[in-house]
């Protein structure tokens, strides 16, 4: 169950990440270089892991470095929690994206469970 909730996340996660490209470039800060390479590589690991766990391979392996992963991309998060965030052109209210942080290390905490 756990292995396939994290399978869907993150598959879903992974196309949000090609059909709202600029919205999630936007919560890169501006001075990081190669900032759409970085949400097109994101996108695709989500996607591959999303499918390996939903298809029920390399299960192990994205257990092994799914935490690694969501440690790298924390900075982003951080920034979308500091800096006002839109998507669709809408605010992103702050307690929404606050309490993205502590998520992180819930989802870190769960990759156990798979």
């Amino acid at each position: 169950m756990v292995r396939n909730l994290y399978g869907v996340l993150l598959f879903g996660a992974g196309i949000l990440h090609f059909v709202r490209e600029k919205a999630f470039m936007s919560i890169i800060p501006k001075s990081w270089p190669f900032r759409r390479l970085m949400v097109q590589l994101s996108g695709v690991v989500e996607v591959v892991f999303g499918a390996m766990l939903l298809l029920n391979k390399g299960t192990s392996f994205v257990k092994r470095t799914l935490p690694a992963f969501f440690i790298a991309v924390f900075p982003a998060n951080i920034n979308m929690a500091v800096k006002p965030s839109r998507i669709g052109g809408k605010v992103i209210p702050k307690w929404i994206t606050w309490s993205r942080l502590p998520l992180q290390w819930v989802l870190i905490k769960g990759v156990k469970k798979i």
